[in-house]
């Protein structure tokens, strides 16, 4: 009975976080969604903005301690190990309908383009949609959702499977290829009013630091091999030398 539940809570968990990653696409650019980021109730400018630093404080906290080892072994002695990163897509999923939620629009545009110049915002933003979950793809889709881990555990297999290094598809350009398709995402915007730059410049900085640490910890796990990959590969801009010799070693 514990390994079903555990695969039914992934495969719910699945389909609740495609749901809320499809409503956060419209979200960021007002598009066929009822609540956008530049839309719901107004507040006095103090009162939103302190709103919107706590969602991002939020958001920044819950990836950051969930994300931590010791945070995973001290949750693996209350659910199954198969369940922990279900529960971590789980609660991530939860503070991002808050955020888009409860989210406070603020008055004010920094710049608003329109014709083609507006359209090509909007090609870039779709591709860094694409490149988001694209790069998913190119390490283990199922996996990062915690999909997977429940399918083994169901089927007997205790120990979760564990990801091996890949370097394959975007991330032979860059290190942080889902990063960089959501810094496009945040930044791509034919209207860019106050409150959406405060969440690009709050995210961009959260970013900044996730990478920071997640580095951190994947040097101190994969030793050589991940300071070879990252001497090789920059973080998230493909320079291009690099794209170029990528796409030379694949040809």
């Amino acid at each position: 009975m514990t390994r079903l539940l555990t695969l039914v809570y992934a495969i719910a968990t699945y389909v609740l976080s495609l749901a809320v990653l499809v409503y956060a696409i419209g979200f960021f650019v007002d598009l066929s969604v009822p609540k956008g980021i530049d839309g719901g109730s107004a507040a006095p400018i103090p009162v939103a903005v302190g709103v919107d630093l706590l969602l991002l404080l939020l958001f920044a906290v819950q990836h950051t301690v969930m994300a931590r080892s010791w945070f995973k072994r001290r949750w693996t002695l209350v659910v199954p190990a198969a369940a922990e990163r279900t529960t971590f897509v789980l609660a991530a999923t939860a503070v991002l309908a808050l955020v888009l939620w409860q989210w406070r629009p603020l008055p004010g545009t920094v710049w608003s383009l329109s014709g083609p110049p507006g359209a090509l915002l909007l090609v870039v933003y779709a591709a860094g949609w694409a490149l988001a979950i694209g790069s998913t793809f190119a390490i283990d889709h199922l996996d990062l959702f915690g999909v997977r881990q429940a399918f083994r555990f169901a089927r007997g297999a205790d120990s979760p499977h564990p990801v091996p290094f890949t370097e394959r598809g975007p991330y032979r350009l860059v290190r942080h290829p889902l990063m960089t398709g959501f810094l496009l995402v945040f930044w791509a915007a034919p209207t860019m009013t106050v409150g959406h730059l405060l969440f690009a410049a709050g995210a961009t900085g959260y970013i900044l630091a996730g990478i920071a640490m997640e580095e951190r910890d994947l040097r101190a796990s994969l030793g050589d091999v991940y300071r070879a990959y990252a001497e090789r590969v920059p973080a998230l801009i493909p320079l291009p030398r690099v794209a170029g010799r990528r796409l030379r070693e694949r040809a």
